[in-house]
């Protein structure tokens, strides 16, 4: 993208009459910032000499991690100005999906279920899209609508998607990506993007006027829990005497050996993604081998597992099959204490879950999106929990959202993880994208305005692709990943403006990041993933180092 072009996008985006800019406003007004906006003036990078290592080191201080729910790139980003593989210059064979037998499907499968099976009031007019509302679609990538046609608000929830470790392999098929239909849930829903509509959020404003990273992959094949569990440690969780527990249920029967990618169908299940979701002998959250790479209850509460019957209060039950044992290796956190740099992860309504003692899961909190609470380093009562575990609150406003309010004094530490709380997360089934989009362009403007603003990188990312289809195919990696392309943007006074960094990253770069500028040793999930990319004579994920720019 010319330097022109990318004047005219940030010109046009500042205008008032812009929807984007309009939206946040609006989430500013909710916490009286609006007043202030049109005054904000974006902090110079000071002169710094020397090697990046150098300038970096002496330039960022802050690094804050937003961490989102559950969309590929193509669903929120994929025709942005400036990427390197847009879809709109994808040829059609290329999109087409596959049935079960590998054949070409004539036209998508209807949505299993439906895509809006809830009748939802957005603005006095009713949405409700059932099964037999959205059928006999082309079989190509398509715009998310309503049933008169016109673009489906992004205030409208959506239902939820498969987004599981051995599906997402099955649907990246060796990088053709042409499985997503066949193998998920919601037949032809995966296929679904918001089009021009996506202009209008405040993410894609916040993207013209940094940098977006359009070859950013999760780490991880499949879901929410594993890509946590990478974001902190760069490796997948064990729990390698299952067979001899109650968990032995949950060990995946697959068609292609113990480590291996595809699950074993069941003879029962339809031939055909057009008759219905796929079945099979035994979709487990445990691979044959010991590892724990699907959804499973934290060892602690607040956890979807109650105690024990007369058991200690603050432990999920052992003996329940959901249960995972404590992890004990590192985590990033840890490597950052032994070094005594401060550092945080702020869970929004982690406090609410904590409170609730197990009496089910908060609508605001999902327990395995507090990846350090698997960890027995991070267990109740000990000092680190205590320390770096902290609540991020509710809502909007610095008066009630915790992090918010740190944001503001100037109090976060050198290393900030936060996730909002599950209504402003972005996540289909129990999020819509407005109210998430929304939360985070306020988040943004508040970090604009801290006294840490100066000296501070932003990674707005999401943990998964959420089961939607995406085109671009991932590198080929370890055992574990990368899985689909997701969304990334990079914020700082230091970011390159205006620009699409095509380098590629994933989930893993944040670590790399974390660990470059404090001079951190090699967590043993990110040397196995070098070690994977150098035994094909690759380069691994980059550190984002690219996305910035001194002087």
């Amino acid at each position: 993208m010319t330097d022109q072009a990318n004047d005219q996008q940030n010109n046009s985006a500042d205008l008032p009459s812009n929807p984007a800019r309009r939206r946040i406003f609006q989430a500013a007004t909710a916490v009286g910032l609006v007043g202030a906006l049109p005054l904000a003036v974006e902090a110079k990078p000071k002169m710094v000499k020397g090697s990046l290592d150098a300038k970096l080191k002496a330039s960022i201080k802050h690094v804050v991690v937003i961490y989102l729910e559950n969309r590929s790139f193509n669903n929120l980003f994929a025709n942005f100005p400036g990427t390197s593989a847009p879809l709109s210059a994808v040829p059609a064979a290329l999109a087409a999906q596959k049935d079960r037998d590998g054949s070409t499907l004539a036209t998508l499968p209807k949505v299993w279920g439906g895509m809006v099976p809830t009748p939802q009031n957005i603005g006095g007019k009713q949405y409700e899209i059932k099964e037999d509302q959205l059928k006999d679609l082309p079989n190509a990538p398509f715009k998310l609508t309503g049933t008169d046609g016109l673009p489906l608000p992004e205030a409208v929830i959506t239902r939820d998607l498969w987004h599981l470790f051995y599906q997402n392999q099955m649907q990246i098929n060796g990088g053709k990506n042409d499985g997503f239909v066949a193998w998920a849930n919601t037949g032809g829903m995966v296929m679904g993007y918001y089009g021009e509509s996506s202009k209008n959020l405040g993410l894609w404003q916040i993207a013209q006027q940094y940098t977006l990273c359009d070859n950013f992959f999760m780490a991880a094949f499949g879901g929410s829990y594993l890509n946590h569990q990478f974001l902190i440690s760069g490796r997948t969780p064990e729990y390698f005497n299952a067979a001899e527990t109650p968990a032995k249920k949950k060990i995946a029967a697959l068609a292609d050996g113990p480590t291996g990618t595809r699950l074993a169908v069941a003879a029962d299940g339809p031939a055909s993604a057009m008759d219905g979701k796929p079945k099979f002998v035994n979709d487990g959250a445990i691979t044959p081998d010991g590892y724990a790479v699907n959804t499973m209850a934290p060892p602690f509460q607040p956890s979807y597992v109650r105690p024990a019957a007369g058991g200690d209060p603050l432990l999920a039950d052992p003996q329940d099959p959901s249960t995972l044992p404590p992890q004990t290796f590192q985590t990033i956190g840890d490597l950052l204490s032994e070094k005594s740099v401060s550092w945080a992860w702020y869970g929004g309504a982690w406090q609410a879950a904590l409170d609730a003692r197990g009496g089910g899961e908060k609508p605001n909190f999902q327990f395995h999106h507090q990846p350090l609470n698997y960890f027995q380093q991070f267990a109740p009562g000990t000092r680190a929990r205590a320390e770096h575990l902290r609540d991020g609150g509710l809502g909007d406003s610095p008066i009630s959202n915790k992090f918010l309010a740190d944001v503001v004094a100037g109090k976060l530490p050198a290393v900030t993880f936060y996730k909002p709380q599950g209504n402003l997360n972005l996540h289909a089934g129990y999020s819509d994208v407005e109210s998430g989009d929304q939360h985070v362009a306020n988040v943004i403007e508040h970090l604009k305005k801290s006294p840490q603003w100066k000296d501070m990188i932003v990674v707005i990312t999401f943990d998964e692709n959420g089961g939607w289809w995406d085109h671009v195919a991932p590198p080929k990696g370890d055992r574990w990943g990368p899985g689909s392309r997701i969304p990334a943007i990079v914020v700082s006074p230091y970011a390159k403006k205006g620009v699409v960094d095509h380098s590629f990253y994933d989930t893993t770069s944040i670590l790399r990041l974390i660990t470059r500028l404090h001079d951190l040793p090699l967590l043993q999930g990110l040397a196995v993933r070098n070690a994977a990319f150098a035994a094909r004579g690759a380069l691994p994920p980059g550190d984002l180092t690219g996305t910035l720019s001194f002087r």
